[in-house]
């Protein structure tokens, strides 16, 4: 009851709490279908109570906010038809239709009880937002950017966005780093969040770490493991989408799921329905990059074989023509140089019978000339005064000369000189 205290009338903070629940427990008797954003789900495993944060956004400010329950039979109850319906358990950062109730506690204050949820309205939502995106980002003209990049020949360099305990990360290094043709790709992870609200400026703030260090890396990989669709509701964000359109170099996306593809996806270079996939593309182009060179190589290869052996044939036939060239040269050369050795014997016969034959002839002249011969033939020799006698004007009348014969000299004593009769020897006598 309330107090009386200077003519003021008192009520307890517990009095007018009850005020309020007794209030609102008869103006709010039934359950009312409500729309508002799950900021978090607050999901307590030890319980199985959720305690969710519900917010309403405008113009990206949260304009009323409010707290739920979720009481574990329900959660669970809404939990397996979100995962027939949407092929994904129930996630914070949704929009969402439910049905609650309101209520009010003194201990606990103004709430909401959920006692269910419609996956296909959170679908639809995020079929609005996926519509949304896609036509800010055609009016702006870079829906199609980063695909009209060019795509590095040979991808070595990724930059990597992903969580490191990621399965779907695993399975694509597990193909990157294990490929058996020896492939070497640099991996650089980015660690991001994934999924939930949080993981769209988580990503935009890894692209930009990347877009910092952009000479480094030839290609900027998105890899998340598998999920549906509600998972994948940050992939649809517009802020994201116009972050991949727009960045400098290809961005590849394999975010691990098969149903429509996300405005992400769209707008990226590549996308992969799962890692692996993605993984194998980057592999395909190594091998589009390497099967033409080893074709080439090979090409190279037969060719300089082929050269080789023709060559070697050409050698083998120049050797071979050397070899006859040179024994016919060889025979020519020994048969000129037994040729001019046979001319020169003859020659040297020659010239040494010439030299005989003058010998001789120079023997019979000197054995001709020699005095005792034309003494031996009757002929004699005349000196007066030691010199030979040639000429009567030599004498003189009284002169002493010697006279050699073959078998003596005679001494005589000159009493006169008759000069020849050179008319006698001129005119011979008539026949008459």
């Amino acid at each position: 009851m309330p107090e009386l205290i200077h003519d003021r009338t008192i009520f307890s903070l517990l009095e007018v709490s009850r005020s309020i629940q007794k209030t609102l427990a008869e103006r709010y008797k039934s359950l009312y279908w409500i729309k508002a954003e799950m900021n978090k789900l607050n999901h307590y495993t030890h319980s199985g109570h959720c305690y969710p944060e519900l917010v309403e956004k405008q113009d990206g400010k949260i304009v009323a906010e409010i707290r739920s329950t979720l009481w574990k039979a329900d959660f669970n109850r809404i939990n397996s038809n979100f995962l027939k319906v949407a092929q994904e358990p129930l996630r914070e950062g949704i929009t969402m239709l439910f049905q609650a109730a309101i209520s009010y506690d003194p201990m606990y204050g103004l709430s909401l009880r959920i006692v269910d949820i419609d996956p296909t309205f959170t679908l639809g939502e995020l079929e609005k937002e996926k519509l949304e995106s896609i036509r800010k980002l055609k009016e702006e003209g870079i829906y199609g950017a980063n695909k009209m990049l060019p795509f590095p020949l040979v991808p070595k360099r990724i930059a990597i966005i992903s969580v490191e305990t990621s399965k779907g990360l695993s399975d694509f290094y597990k193909i990157i780093h294990q490929n058996p043709w020896g492939y070497r790709l640099e991996c650089t992870l980015f660690p991001a969040l994934l999924q939930g609200d949080k993981s769209i400026p988580s990503i935009i703030r890894q692209l930009a770490v990347v877009a910092e260090r952009i000479s480094e890396f030839d290609v900027v990989a998105i890899i998340r493991g598998g999920g549906g669709e509600v998972g994948l509701s940050s992939y649809n964000n517009y802020l994201l989408a116009r972050a991949i359109a727009i960045f400098p170099i290809p961005v590849l996306t394999g975010i691990g799921h098969s149903t429509n593809y996300t405005v992400s996806e769209m707008v990226a270079y590549k996308n992969a329905i799962t890692p692996s996939e993605l993984a194998d593309f980057l592999i395909q182009k190594f091998h589009n990059f390497a099967i033409p060179i080893d074709r080439s190589a090979e090409g190279i290869q037969q060719l300089v074989r082929s050269r080789f052996k023709e060559e070697r044939n050409m050698l083998s036939q120049l050797t071979t023509q050397i070899q006859w060239a040179g024994k016919r040269e060889l025979q020519g050369a020994r048969t000129r140089v037994q040729d001019l050795q046979n001319e020169l014997r003859a020659l040297i016969r020659l010239r040494f019978y010439e030299h005989r034959t003058a010998l001789d002839h120079t023997e019979r002249i000197v054995q001709l000339s020699d005095p005792m011969r034309l003494l031996k033939q009757g002929f004699s020799i005349t000196k007066v005064n030691g010199r030979l006698l040639q000429s009567i004007e030599q004498l003189s009348p009284g002169d002493v000369i010697h006279t050699l014969l073959e078998n003596g000299t005679v001494v005589s004593t000159v009493l006169d000189m008759q000069p020849a009769d050179t008319t006698k020897e001129n005119h011979k006598p008539d026949d008459n």
